[in-house]
């Protein structure tokens, strides 16, 4: 036994508050959940940016799970204190959760899909494991006396660790207190001239080349062939770059980004600049919308994705936004806090019964994913068609959610699914959708006089995302050439009164969106022999 004040007890008396119960469990059950606390605390805010509904709905409750667990595992941990089974079994239940639980954590904050079976044969090894160490813990002793008291301080360590996570979570939930108040939104002047509408459609992902240059072979797309026939086609547009995050912000201003800096109060603060590296404020001022108002239009929008009735109110006469994101333990932005609380154990419940064949458990990912993309789309679709059929707005953006992978539309079938389909069935829908806001217009009498421009904010990611998902489907694979990436988006531009077909083959910069729709806000683009000419300029 070691004497007293030798080195062995003085390091024991130095672990000590690192080991006590409470202090392993708080470092525990950080560990545990960080695939919860971790979204809500990234220095990027994408979580927060992007809920359409309650932060403190979805931030209150992981503060509390920290909080519950934390109290039962130090409860679990006293028990543990004594030497025997018991002490084995617990702390041989907590480690051997670890590889499960951080494989799903590393495989979420890396972006990396892993296979269900993957996640499930290390589940079941683990459990394996445990039962063996539970009925044969003697065997096992002097192994778990030399790796007990090493996890135990790692532990305690990490603690501190969970310290930080847990003052961020504290501070993301006051900072988001007010994440989306009913937004006060610019009034319409009164008494404004009449101008013909402007209706911008932004159709997310949208590939030039699947569209007009190789198009997957008996796909029909009668809307966009339609367009074709009177419209300017942009054959080799460069987009602004490859996620929606920062791109939108770049065509509004007009200024070209590669990442945007986002505040825990969900604000959109600034671009940065690609070619210098410097960060440009985010006016909303300064802005393709502020034009359309100095001009005299009446601006309205209806948008996938970024919260732009959060960040634009002062510029917009009229908008709706909405995006239905995968959240952690799927706490929803628009329910109620004491719901949220209670949403682990409903669906403990619901998986337990449907073990046991009572019924059917939580809805799958894919389930999910897809509920949630088609209502996206069909509340923007609802949210579009009344602003189109209000002629009082006259400067319309419309971002719809679609050819966007994954698909949630079956073009054989024609209508929406309950399982992953391929991005050549969501083109068939984003043409069906056009021709929709084709039909409206011309109801209306304001197609021919209507100045239409269709786009896509990036092409087609085949080889940058989807190829390595699990939505990846062999109709996907045949379409893009075996995974090729074009990254040409869709880019289209109807003058009114325009009935013959145009091109504009040389590069285009999607950057120059603003300034183009700005010669279309001031009226000097009345052919397409004008807008030809007006795209041949430089920068």
């Amino acid at each position: 036994m070691p004497a007293v004040g030798s080195p062995v007890v003085e390091k024991k008396r130095t672990l000590k508050p690192l080991t006590h119960p409470a202090i392993v469990a708080f470092g525990l059950a950080n560990l545990y959940l960080l695939d919860l606390t971790g979204p809500v605390i990234s220095t990027d805010h994408d979580l927060i940016y992007h809920l359409i509904g309650s932060a403190s709905s979805v931030i209150v409750p992981i503060i509390v799970y920290v909080l519950a667990l934390t109290l039962l595992l130090t409860g679990l941990l006293w028990l543990a204190e004594r030497p025997g089974r018991l002490r084995v079994v617990i702390w041989s239940a907590f480690l051997l959760a670890l590889p499960s639980i951080l494989l799903h954590t590393i495989a979420n904050f890396s972006g990396t899909e892993i296979p269900d079976w993957i996640t499930n044969l290390v589940a079941a090894l683990c459990l394996l494991t445990l039962l063996v160490i539970s009925f044969g813990w003697k065997k096992f002793l002097r192994r778990f006396d030399s790796i007990q008291p090493a996890a135990a301080a790692i532990l305690g360590i990490f603690a501190f660790t969970g310290l930080l996570i847990f003052a961020q979570l504290l501070w993301s939930a006051w900072q988001a207190r007010h994440l989306n108040p009913s937004p006060v939104l610019h009034r319409a002047q009164l008494n404004q001239p009449p101008h013909p509408r402007i209706v911008w459609i932004l159709l997310d992902e949208l590939s030039y080349q699947q569209l007009y240059e190789t198009r997957f072979p008996a796909l029909k797309l009668p809307a966009f062939d339609q367009l074709a026939a009177q419209s300017t086609i942009f054959t080799h547009t460069i987009p602004t770059g490859e996620f929606t995050r920062y791109i939108l912000p770049t065509l509004f201003t007009g200024l070209p980004s590669k990442a945007v800096d986002v505040s825990a109060r969900g604000m959109l603060i600034a671009l940065k600049d690609p070619t210098t590296g410097k960060w440009n404020r985010f006016h909303q001022h300064q802005t393709v919308f502020q034009d359309a108002i100095d001009a005299g239009y009446t601006t309205g929008l209806a948008g996938w994705y970024n919260p732009y009735c959060r960040i634009l109110p002062e510029v917009l006469d009229h908008c709706f936004w909405t995006y239905r994101e995968s959240t952690p333990a799927n706490l929803s932005p628009n329910r109620t806090l004491a719901v949220d609380l209670l949403r682990p154990f409903r669906r403990l419940w619901l998986d337990t019964r449907h073990l046991f064949g009572y019924g059917p458990g939580e809805p799958s990912d894919e389930a999910r994913d897809i509920r949630q993309h088609t209502a996206d789309y069909r509340h923007l679709l609802t949210a579009g068609d009344a602003q189109l059929s209000d002629p009082s707005i006259n400067f319309l953006f419309l971002h719809m959610p679609i050819p966007h992978p994954f698909g949630i539309y079956d073009r054989k079938t024609k209508s929406f699914t309950t399982h992953h389909t391929s991005y050549i069935d969501n083109l068939a829908l984003a043409d069906l959708y056009l021709a929709h806001v084709r039909q409206l217009l011309e109801q209306q009498n304001q197609w021919d006089s209507t100045t239409l421009v269709v786009m896509g904010d990036h092409s087609w990611r085949t080889t940058l995302i989807w190829e390595d998902s699990m939505t990846w489907t062999d109709e996907d694979q045949a379409a893009s050439h075996n995974g090729a990436f074009d990254d040409r988006p869709g880019y289209i531009v109807k003058l009114p009164n325009q009935h013959t077909p145009a091109r504009i083959d040389h590069p285009f910069s999607a950057v120059r969106t603003r300034a183009l729709l700005d010669a279309l806000l001031q009226n000097r683009l009345h052919t397409p022999t004008d807008l030809q000419t007006w795209a041949a300029q430089p920068n």
